[in-house]
């Protein structure tokens, strides 16, 4: 029989970027096959709790639904045969109880039907899942406030479309992924705890267990279901009604856009002409097998691919979202495969980033040397809004075009300067005030102030 352990099938060879993670094992196979099981032990027993099968089947049925017992790659195979793993899953434990107590059998998968134990194991899947998802997210801001805090001063050039703006901080673009990182991590943190069993028997009117027992008790087995799986109860049968699995997909997705984010940019300022950060160093990563002396930042590349994936996968939650009738005809089963890889992408590219973010080398000289490339015209911006009230608009732009055509701007400023009459008694401005870029970094101070105070309340309040 196969390895049933996750670790041996964590694995993909067109899927480096969540291989051997432990959110890879969480939502494995055998993985969603233990939770299955799982979900079928938390219906007998919450079945057993209100009278409706013997006490004395739980145990049978606990002791037969050891996951050692069962073929995975068996009960895939004949899947195809019923459209679902449950019906080949459900033949093969009943085989096994049929082996301690064949009366027990009868118990099995009492007044359930296939979708209530998929989407049951899946949600369970996804709560432990997002647990390892949000403990690495934890490390990554940790690293992200850290880096964020030590920067503030760092001066440096920001870009847009490309090219050299205005200066900035470093302190603050670290501040920004923090913030962004931060406000993915709580909204999926907030969603976890909803997350549903789900218990509605054949087509959600839960009228088997209501005609075991009655309407009343057959709520509370719903209650109990949920309870002993650590679900959220819900308030009624979510069969095609699938915003659980949408709500969750969102705020996946979200959290892949955030540590996109902060992926693209890495590898950008890591390119060799920019050279301005670095990734953490490790034996045998980021190599080349045809050039030697390249370096890749392998970890924002893969960080980068999971991103790019994540919203088709989002995507398509959604369209299955379009259940018709009480069980849909395909959409469901598209369900299952898209939330598996998005857990995957997601588990994946935060445990990148929790050794990613931490380590990121800085270098400080690097970016002063980028930013004084322009010869100061980074502060275009702020002579215009400095001189134009003392030299007029239209000279300080002819002093920038030629600055930009090759001249010192230096010079032409302090010569312009030197030349110029004020109308009022105050003081011309300094040369090397306007051209020192680190007057010119607006609020980011405060910025960076805020998104340290949004991490340590999410984040560090949290903390035991």
């Amino acid at each position: 029989m196969p390895s049933t352990d996750p670790a041996v099938h964590d694995y993909s060879l067109t899927a480096p970027m969540w291989s051997g993670t432990p959110a890879a094992a969480a939502t494995s196979d055998e993985s969603i096959l233990a939770c299955m099981l799982e979900v079928e032990v938390a219906l007998a027993t919450a079945l057993a709790r209100h009278d409706a099968i013997p006490q004395a089947h739980v145990g049978t049925i606990r002791a037969a639904a050891d996951p050692d017992n069962f073929d995975v790659r068996s009960i895939a195979l004949r899947a195809r045969g019923g459209g679902n793993p449950v019906i080949p899953l459900l033949s093969d434990l009943r085989e096994q109880v049929r082996q301690l107590d064949p009366e027990a059998v009868a118990s099995v998968h009492k007044s359930a039907t296939s979708q209530d134990i998929v989407d049951s194991a899946l949600m369970l899947v996804a709560v432990r899942a997002v647990r390892i998802i949000l403990a690495d997210l934890r490390t990554a801001a940790a690293g992200l406030a850290s880096l964020a805090d030590r920067h503030r001063s760092t001066v440096m050039a920001a870009r847009t479309l490309t090219q050299q703006s205005v200066p900035t901080t470093f302190g603050l673009k670290a501040a920004g992924w923090l913030y962004g990182l931060t406000t993915a991590a709580r909204r999926l943190e907030r969603l976890a705890p909803e997350l549903p069993a789900q218990l509605g028997g054949a087509s959600g009117t839960l009228a088997a267990t209501a005609q075991l027992l009655n309407p009343a008790d057959a709520l509370a087995v719903v209650d109990t279901f949920a309870a002993e799986l650590g679900l959220l109860a819900p308030a009624m049968p979510w069969h095609t009604r699938r915003a659980p699995v949408t709500e969750l997909g969102d705020a996946l997705a979200g959290v892949n856009d955030a540590l996109g984010k902060i992926a693209v940019d890495i590898a950008l300022l890591s390119r060799t002409e920019i050279a301005e950060v670095a990734e953490p160093a490790a034996a045998g990563r980021g190599g080349s097998s045809a050039m030697p002396q390249k370096q890749n930042p392998v970890l924002s590349v893969l960080m980068n691919a999971a991103a790019r994936k994540a919203p088709a996968l989002a995507a398509e939650l959604h369209r299955s979202a379009l259940a018709v009738d009480e069980r849909p005809d395909g959409a469901w089963h598209t369900e299952w495969s898209s939330l598996q890889e998005l857990l995957r992408l997601v588990g994946g590219s935060a445990a990148l980033a929790a050794e990613l973010t931490p380590g990121l080398q800085i270098d400080d000289a690097k970016m002063k040397a980028n930013l004084n490339l322009s010869g100061g015209l980074v502060l275009s911006e702020r002579l215009m809004l400095e001189l134009a009230p003392v030299l007029g608009k239209d000279q300080v732009q002819q002093l920038i075009i030629r600055a930009g055509a090759g001249e010192d701007l230096q010079t032409l400023l302090a010569a312009a300067l030197n030349g110029a009459d004020r109308a009022d008694d105050g003081e011309k401005p300094s040369v090397e005030q306007l051209l020192d870029p680190s007057g010119y970094v607006g609020c980011s101070d405060a910025f960076i102030g805020r998104a340290l105070s949004a991490y340590q309340q999410h984040f560090v309040r949290q903390e035991p």
